[in-house]
């Protein structure tokens, strides 16, 4: 006798389209952080963009929020296999704060209050894919959540959305983040199961 019943094809997938293979839905915005929540006031808060010939743009608060903001509802799939619809953001394109600046490098480093680094693809970071997010659900971003701002990539697993972020830096040659060290995807795809390498 065989260990399966004939016609059995594994586990069935959520029948929800918008829902990554592997992953299933939650509703309560589930923490998780590599290390302690950094507490970063406002008035204290800045970023930068460094470009591969290591020349800056950099922001605080204030002149951050001098630029264009967006309101927008994404879906969110972390790597520990959950995913979350529908939630609402405000935050600043990475399209308005790299305007001007040389994009042609391949790579880039996000780096973050805390010392947590992330490496993405140049690509990820424009035409409308990335922002640094400030508000959540209509109120102040949470430093949980990576408050007071974080970078968020919605089309990645959540660990590219690098909490607490302070700079990023474009890159003509691949380096490694803090996860991607320890075996975790360099692009991380949800769609393509992009967990680990």
């Amino acid at each position: 006798m065989g260990i399966f019943s004939p016609g059995f094809v594994g586990r069935r997938r959520d029948a929800n389209p918008l829902l990554p293979p592997g992953q299933y839905e939650v509703t309560n915005f589930p923490v998780l952080s590599a290390g302690p929540t950094p507490a970063i006031a406002k008035d204290d808060w800045a970023f930068s963009v460094r470009t591969a010939e290591g020349t800056a743009k950099a922001w605080n608060w204030e002149t951050l929020m001098d630029n264009p903001i967006d309101d927008f509802t994404v879906d969110l799939h972390c790597v520990t296999r959950w995913s979350q619809f529908g939630m609402g953001w405000r935050g600043v394109s990475l399209d308005h704060l790299l305007d001007g600046v040389d994009t042609t490098p391949e790579f880039a480093m996000a780096s973050c209050y805390g010392g947590y680094t992330t490496n993405v693809r140049t690509s990820d970071l424009l035409g409308g894919k990335a922002w640094i997010a400030f508000q959540f659900d209509g109120s102040d971003l949470a430093p949980e959540h990576g408050g007071p701002a974080r970078l968020l990539i919605p089309h990645l697993y959540l660990w590219k959305s690098a909490k607490w972020v302070n700079s990023i830096t474009l890159m003509s040659h691949h380096e490694l983040g803090f996860w991607e060290q320890y075996g975790y995807h360099d692009v991380g795809d949800p769609w393509k199961e992009e967990r680990y390498s």
